[in-house]
């Protein structure tokens, strides 16, 4: 089993607002997350919130996902992953993580899919996709890399990890720029999602 795990715990200080509850085409931004992953092929998924967590909470508990809250969120995006790893602890049956940010909505359900079964077959520690040279989200992380990562330096984040298995990493390849589309501000939100 693969879990997935969406990281929604900042301040969305740029934004000014919760960007998991940002609207897109009649969604969320969590919601049209959440899907994906579904179509994709995950059946567990775990949501990390940090800032504004009871509000946030209220607006997704119809969405077939754990909530987890990381009460040190102001300490960054590796804390709120070590939330989610600890909450996972009991899964032995737990092969990986696919890690996704709630600031890119333009997810897609078949590079999902292609990444879990690349996943699978290539036993990599790390899949990552690749638009144009550029890395992106969502990631893949073995349960071999769990210790590591429940580890690291929290200032340095979950790339300590990354860089440190280059040679065990796979790159996939798409023409999906979506996985580099970090919305985290207004002009952002505007040139992306309300400017279609």
């Amino acid at each position: 089993m693969i879990a997935a795990v969406i990281l929604s715990a900042g301040e969305s200080s740029r934004m000014g607002r919760p960007k998991a509850l940002l609207p897109i085409d009649g969604q969320t931004f969590i919601e049209r997350i959440v899907g994906a992953l579904k179509r994709g092929g995950l059946e567990r998924i775990v949501v990390v919130l940090g800032f504004n967590a009871e509000q946030v909470r209220k607006k997704i508990e119809h969405l077939p996902v754990e909530i987890v809250v990381n009460p040190e969120y102001q300490l960054g995006q590796l804390s709120s992953l070590q939330s989610a790893l600890r909450h996972l602890a009991a899964a032995t049956n737990c092969e990986g993580i696919m890690v996704h940010l709630v600031d890119h909505p333009y997810i897609d359900a078949k590079l999902i899919d292609v990444m879990l079964r690349k996943f699978s077959e290539t036993k990599s520690l790390i899949v990552v996709p690749r638009h144009q040279g550029k890395r992106g989200h969502p990631v893949i992380f073995s349960h071999v890399l769990f210790a590591e990562l429940l580890n690291a330096p929290i200032e340095e984040g979950a790339k300590a990890v990354v860089n440190a298995h280059r040679d065990e990493t796979l790159e996939i390849d798409t023409e999906d720029v979506g996985i580099t589309l970090d919305i985290d501000t207004p002009e952002l939100y505007r040139q992306h999602v309300k400017g279609e």
